[in-house]
């Protein structure tokens, strides 16, 4: 027998195989000096492995191996993979910290990106808004460019319209359940300081004065931050969120922290289901379900809300509002709760395309709290025209049944306004495999919960709920987790070929492939009201539940629906410049829910 190291080791793992995963590395025959490392050589460690459990794990990572090769890793499995199981099991546990972000950093821009703006830039709109509304309702519907030329203007005091929003508070977020915390006591001190400053002359800029809602999972200081989980109901963290921090620096007035579903999935948290404001027997949609809902029913001047896949896109169709998603990075997530390190995003919600960009321009720039958060120009010009920009459209996914005739109709309302249509095209892939990356994250960031089986507590235990997911994602395979994220760089490379093409797309909202594809190649986006369909049966985020169905409806109801654009990375000023040109001309923004 070789009497090298390796040799001598991978012997004696053999002979160990069966004793006790307590072994020291005092009981192994210690290597002479200068010989390297080995692998598989480690102390044994977790539970017996035989071949019957390789003949099972083969199904959960669809490999084959020989009855050899099954025998060889079941000799090995003990020492080969001891360090894996020791970092979480012992004896050397390692706790991970909430805050550690992993050492791999995720950045959408591709070598070589080119169509990145190259100048910062921010001018609003000038348009006249016109005389203070008579009612409270009206001036509650009203958008934030409005809100502020009033507040400014000195016509309605910041006070005034926060008491109007607490009062509508009052009145309708029981019926929506989307609020969790509200909080009047800092509103109506910030709704003070504002008026103060104001009237002294120390004007911040359109968000002064204005009051908004948080999805509760940005940390507000002193303030309850859920997580909509019931795990985390009373947890009250120390800071604040850097978006937080921006929105106060910027005047804006904090008064309510708003629902999501549990730990960002869908609309169900530990107080029930949010509802949508247009059509009360459905859910809001989610995971930002709270910003969607009240946004729409004029509770509070704008939201923040967050995405991970579909989170801001999925409520901004459901309830009717604008929802801008930005480009992965632009935001700082700085203790905000981590659903999965490569793919957050935080973006505002509004009743108006220009306030999503007013609220974008207040919560843009790097953050050292978080370590993928990067300051890129962002370059906006309300009064530049669209005329002969270029907007990329999938025919197929036009004319499926995906999509309804208020997409066709938006379509044929870009080629009125002067731009141009462009057929494009991608690769017919299996683009649902990128989730294995969500997945694993996700249930990394919630380990000690999983494992704890405090997830438990959670409201929805459903097979497409987190509980289930974050167990099963114990299983994804290394190997094809770092598959996934090599895929998800050739999908990045052909939406950077598609972008070269076209200025931007126009998608169906919900199109499963680019609600996929947008955020896991970190691109922004914009989704807005462009009509009304009629449906008759609830809508629902949550997969079919025979024993529960969905309530119907004779006549069908009338419900908003919106379009979504695509952008090329750190371009929202475009396409929130197609999607104001859009609003104005189709001219459906300004309904409301009725009701409210």
């Amino acid at each position: 027998m070789s009497n090298s190291r390796r040799d001598f080791l991978a012997a004696s793992s053999a002979a160990l195989l069966g004793t006790v995963g307590t072994a020291s590395s005092a009981d192994q025959q210690a290597a002479p000096p200068g010989a390297p490392q080995a692998f598989g050589t480690s102390p044994p460690v977790g539970p017996e492995v035989t071949q019957a459990t390789f003949v099972e794990a083969q199904k959960l990572v669809q490999v084959q191996l020989t009855l050899p090769e099954r025998a060889q890793a079941a000799r090995n499995w003990r020492e080969s993979m001891a360090a894996l199981y020791e970092r979480r099991t012992g004896p050397r546990k390692v706790a991970l910290s909430t805050s550690l972000a992993p050492y791999s950093q995720c950045n959408p821009l591709l070598p070589g990106q080119h169509q990145l703006p190259s100048q910062d830039r921010f001018v609003p709109s000038d348009s006249d808004p016109g005389k203070l509304p008579g009612t409270d309702a009206e001036i509650a519907f009203a958008p934030v460019w409005k809100l502020s030329r009033w507040i400014e203007s000195r016509r309605l005091s910041s006070e005034r319209l926060t008491q109007i929003y607490l009062s509508r508070l009052a009145r309708f977020a029981p019926q929506l359940r989307c609020v969790i915390t509200v909080t009047a006591d800092l509103a109506h001190a910030q709704a003070k300081r504002a008026d103060a400053e104001i009237a002294a002359g120390n004007y911040r800029g359109p968000l002064h004065g204005i009051p908004w809602g948080a999805k509760d999972l940005l940390d507000t200081a002193g303030i309850r931050t859920t997580y909509g989980a019931e795990p985390f109901r009373d947890r009250i963290p120390n800071e604040d969120a850097a978006v937080v921090r921006r929105l106060h620096e910027a005047g804006a007035v904090l008064i309510a922290k708003l629902s999501l579903g549990a730990l960002a999935l869908n609309d169900i948290w530990f107080g029930g289901q949010t509802m949508n404001p247009w059509l009360l027997e459905e859910g809001a949609s989610g995971s930002s379900a709270g910003p969607g809902a009240a946004t729409a029913a004029g509770l509070v001047g704008f939201s923040i809300g967050s995405e991970t896949e579909g989170s801001i896109i999925a409520p901004s169709m459901r309830c009717g509002v604008n929802g801008l998603r930005p480009t992965f990075g632009r935001v700082p997530r700085t203790n905000s709760m981590t659903l999965a390190w490569s793919l957050d995003k935080l973006g505002p919600l509004a009743r108006s395309v220009e306030d999503t960009m007013l609220v974008l321009h207040a919560i843009s720039g790097a953050d050292p709290g978080d370590l993928a958060s990067v300051t890129q120009p962002l370059d906006f010009d309300a009064k530049q025209s669209v005329t002969a920009l270029r907007i990329g459209f999938f025919p197929r996914w036009m004319n499926d049944a995906g999509a309804t005739e208020v997409d066709r109709q938006a379509l044929k309302r870009i080629e009125q306004l002067g731009m141009q249509p462009v057929e494009v095209a991608i690769p017919d892939w299996p683009y649902d495999c990128l989730n294995a990356i969500l997945f694993a994250e996700s249930a990394a960031a919630f380990e000690q919960l999983t494992l704890s089986r405090q997830v438990d507590q959670l409201r929805a235990q459903t097979p497409d709920a987190w509980p289930n997911t974050f167990r099963q994602s114990r299983f994804i395979s290394a190997v094809d987790m770092v598959q996934a994220d090599r895929f998800r760089r050739a999908v990045a490379q052909e939406m950077q070929r598609v972008l070269s093409q076209v200025d931007l797309l126009l998608v169906p909202s919900l199109r499963d492939e680019m609600v996929t594809i947008g955020n896991f190649t970190g691109l922004p986006s914009l989704t807005l009201r462009a009509g009304f369909v009629e449906v008759s049966e609830a809508r629902s985020d949550w997969a079919p539940d025979p024993s529960r169905p969905l309530p119907r409806f004779n006549p069908p109801r009338r419900v908003p629906h919106g379009v979504t654009l695509i952008g090329r990375l750190f371009d929202e000023g475009t396409i929130a410049r197609v999607g104001m040109a859009l609003e104005r001309s189709l001219d459906v923004w300004q309904q409301t829910p009725p009701g409210f």
